[in-house]
């Protein structure tokens, strides 16, 4: 998955080694709304829109997949019609037309994934997020220190980092459980397979595999390091506002559950400036990573980078490359009027019909 200026493209690899490609005219929310690119605003946009292209994504690619599964249970079915008319020699058997089509014409049939599916599954995703980094670290460092005599409350600093490291643990532990499953690490050898390909572009080398092979799976604009960045600035935050929300309000209503739970409330809203602080620190951190401090900022997000990539095949990087190809193509063209805005789904025989069509890009 690449996105430019203009453009949002996906690619994906079928079982018989083509490369589907699906490119679509991108306009930014903030190109739309001017307020939106303001600094700390810009951040909460970025991470909103990132969602959902990642879920348009996945939506894809699984389309994808069904549709060779279907492919391959169909000529599974015509092979053994096949042999078992082949068994009774009163039957003429019945062989398949040999195929005319080229196979760049021979698009998968891909249905487009309804507004509501996506939005659907953007929610769950945000109830799930809440839940298990925000409602559940809060409180569980608040019963913790009911059960043990310590009262720790919001107004403290040691709540908030506690709530932090409970936070940090529970991320480290939900990407390791989901590391063990195959299609997770597939994926996670894609993610790596993405930021070689963005390292080959911003060394302006050609967009090939030999090139971006020579380089690191980790990158510093990361959306792992940005939620790294989020955990540790919403300690800080949360450790700046509490205190002052106490003085104004006090205890709202006497009653510690309940308490807790308007606090976890109090805490969603922050979450959009937080994000937005997230998002200025990593583009600060990313210009600037030569120097000591901004090494140091990025380190953390680096090392749990080392969890959400791996090194990928070939394959995948010419998938990633493909896909990157296909969004630089786009800022060549440009965009048609708004009203003309189309979605374009291509299938490619190999990475080498990518080049030949697109263009040697670097």
């Amino acid at each position: 998955m690449m996105r430019s200026p203009k453009s949002f493209a996906v690619a994906v690899r079928r079982a018989n080694g083509q490369i589907v490609l699906r490119e679509s005219p991108w306009r930014s929310l903030s190109e739309r709304v001017g307020l939106l690119r303001w600094p700390f605003l810009r951040g909460s946009v970025v991470l909103l829109e990132s969602m959902l292209n990642g879920i348009s994504a996945l939506n894809f690619s699984a389309r994808i997949a069904i549709s060779d599964e279907e492919e391959e249970q169909k000529k599974k079915k015509e092979s053994e019609a096949l042999e078992s008319s082949e068994s009774k020699p009163e039957v003429e058997p019945v062989k398949p037309e040999p195929a005319t089509q080229d196979p760049e014409d021979n698009v998968p049939a891909v249905k487009n994934v309804s507004d509501w599916v996506i939005w659907g599954t953007v929610i769950f995703a945000l109830g799930l997020g809440v839940t298990l980094f925000i409602a559940l670290p809060h409180m569980a460092v608040w019963l913790g220190g009911e059960l043990i005599g310590r009262e720790l409350d919001v107004e403290d600093f040691l709540f908030h980092l506690i709530v932090g490291g409970v936070k940090l643990t529970v991320f480290l532990g939900y990407i390791a459980l989901i590391s063990l499953m195959k299609d997770v690490r597939r994926v996670f050898m894609f993610h790596g397979a993405e930021h070689q390909s963005i390292y080959t572009y911003e060394a302006r080398q050609e967009l090939i595999v030999e090139n971006a092979r020579r380089h690191s799976p980790l990158h510093p604009r990361c959306g792992t390091t940005f939620l790294i960045m989020v955990i540790g600035i919403s300690i800080l935050v949360f450790s700046l506002v509490f205190p002052f929300v106490i003085m104004v309000i006090g205890k709202p209503t006497g009653i510690g559950w309940l308490d807790q739970i308007i606090f976890i409330g109090i805490k969603l809203p922050l979450l959009f400036p937080i994000a937005g602080l997230a998002y200025e620190v990593q583009r600060l951190v990313s210009r600037y990573m030569d120097s000591w401090w901004a090494k140091a900022l990025a380190w953390p997000g680096m090392l749990v980078q080392r969890m959400t990539t791996r090194p990928p095949t070939d394959d995948q990087l010419e998938v990633a490359l493909a896909s990157l190809r296909k969004a630089l193509w786009r800022e060549d063209v440009g965009l048609e009027a708004e009203e003309g805005l189309q979605e374009e789904v291509t299938v490619f025989r190999d990475f080498q019909t990518v080049i030949d069509k697109l263009g040697q890009k670097s």
